[in-house]
């Protein structure tokens, strides 16, 4: 069974970092592509970013040179660093998975339970 944990939100200032992990199992980790999505109040969830099985990357407009995507494939753990948040980064974050890559669409099949990531002005 397809587990997703995602852990390392929090509240933070505008200018500020915070590092999200998500830790997975039950799959072959190193096979699937991941994504992170976020969903604010009120709004459609939208792609963060994703990295591939080969570790290719791609990142949503708003976040680019802002969040960096990695992985490590012996640890099982899909990251997302953000850096200079905004308050418009105020959201519910997922980490996503899937053996099929589906870019930043919503149309991964296995899904965290999410983390609030809050930035004040």
């Amino acid at each position: 069974q397809v587990q997703l944990v995602e852990s390392g939100g929090g509240s933070v200032q505008s200018g500020g970092s915070l590092k999200l992990s998500c830790a997975a199992s039950g799959y072959t980790y190193k096979m699937y592509s991941m994504a992170w999505f976020r969903q604010a109040p009120g709004k459609e969830r939208e792609g963060v970013a994703t990295i591939n099985d080969y570790g290719r990357t791609t990142y949503a407009d708003s976040v680019k040179g802002r969040f960096t995507i990695s992985r490590d494939n012996a640890e099982n753990t899909l990251f997302l660093k953000m850096n200079a948040l905004r308050p418009e980064d105020t959201a519910i974050y997922y980490c996503a998975a899937d053996r099929v890559y589906s870019g930043l669409l919503p149309h991964y099949n296995f899904w965290g339970q999410g983390t609030q990531v809050t930035v004040s002005s």
